[in-house]
């Protein structure tokens, strides 16, 4: 899409959030998780928008099947559960090791080439069990990894350099910032450094759901249908065993969800329905049950995402309240009747 086609940049402002979670204890609001949401619905319209959903944010890790999007357009070959690998926050299982491996080896590099942060691996499990075994932090562990040696691949494959990849004129950054550009439908507002080390792009709220709902129902044999498919096949090797967004995309059919660190998700369906979330203090135990009413308000039946209703507060080792979506979240009455008569039994003949 030429820039000119563009809208402007998102504003760069404080973001006017609004509250989007109450956390009760005792049938007392104790805290308040606020935040910005916005709904599309199929055709592209909003549905519901709370908070500031036009301010410029930056998406983090939710941002990366555009990434993957920009780099199978430019010749990545990858497929399956690597591309999947390759717009992961993964967990640092050995499958996600073994992964990105794979990937530097069809790349013909090693560990050593990579750019990214060492760090530890990002599931709690793994890491414990890292830590335990006396290791250190590593660029392979970094959740970020699978997207770096994807960069890497390609630019192998491209004849771009390697060893400035993660600068934003690099020819890689570039065709990437064209790509948010036009899936987002807006220009960039501003270009930092993600915590991994990668140019981090910054859209709105409201542009990024529009990206994901056009990732999600892309027409087979683009770029875009490669990566929903691989996302949709593979979840767990975009993020981990027991990681909620995984089980969010197991538990809605054709759903397509990411999410990112500073309390940011995305989630699209195959008919262009689409959420955007950012919670303002990044609270990551605001985030899913957020998430999960934005979905139940795009008309996701409230049934499938009765798991992810929000955290329990305990006193005394009792539930006493927990992390509930504010009630301007609440899905329509008429959509919590249907629900409720789906899930009923049958009712036995007379």
């Amino acid at each position: 899409m030429r820039s000119s086609l563009l809208a402007d940049a998102p504003a760069i402002r404080e973001p006017r959030h609004a509250p989007v979670a109450h956390v009760t204890r005792g049938g007392l609001i104790e805290g308040v998780h606020h935040g910005s949401v916005v709904v599309l619905d199929g055709d592209g319209h909003v549905r519901l928008a709370l908070g500031d959903v036009e301010a410029a944010c930056y998406p983090r890790s939710a941002l990366k099947p555009v990434q993957a999007v920009a780099m199978v357009r430019a010749g990545l070959p990858l497929d399956g559960a690597l591309l999947a690998l390759a717009m992961g926050s993964h967990s640092g299982e050995e499958r996600h090791l073994a992964g990105v491996r794979r990937i530097l080896e069809l790349a013909g590099l090693t560990e050593a080439d990579l750019r990214n942060v060492p760090d530890l691996p990002y599931g709690c499990a793994v890491r414990d069990a890292w830590a335990r075994a006396g290791r250190g932090p590593s660029r392979l562990a970094q959740n970020c990894s699978g997207k770096h040696a994807a960069m890497l691949y390609l630019c192998r494959l491209s004849g771009w350099p390697l060893e400035t990849y993660l600068e934003a004129d690099h020819p890689l950054q570039r065709a990437i910032a064209e790509v948010v550009g036009e899936l987002t439908g807006q220009r960039i507002a501003a270009v930092s450094v993600d915590g991994c080390g990668a140019p981090l792009f910054s859209v709105s709220l409201h542009g990024l759901a529009r990206a994901a709902a056009r990732i999600a129902t892309a027409a087979p044999d683009t770029a875009e249908h490669r990566v929903a498919h691989a996302l949709r096949r593979h979840p767990e090797m975009a993020s981990g065993t027991g990681r909620d967004t995984a089980a969010m995309m197991r538990a809605v059919p054709g759903l397509l969800a990411k999410d990112g660190f500073e309390g940011v998700h995305v989630a699209a369906l195959p008919d262009g329905r689409a959420v955007a979330v950012k919670i303002a203090d990044g609270a990551e135990r605001a985030r899913i049950p957020v998430t999960a009413a934005a979905l139940a308000r795009a008309g996701v039946e409230p049934r499938l995402l009765t798991g992810f209703g929000g955290g329990t507060t305990t006193g005394g080792g009792r539930p006493v309240g927990g992390v509930r979506p504010v009630p301007a979240l609440a899905p329509p009455t008429d959509a919590l009747a249907s629900a409720a008569a789906a899930a009923a039994p049958a009712p036995r003949p007379t």
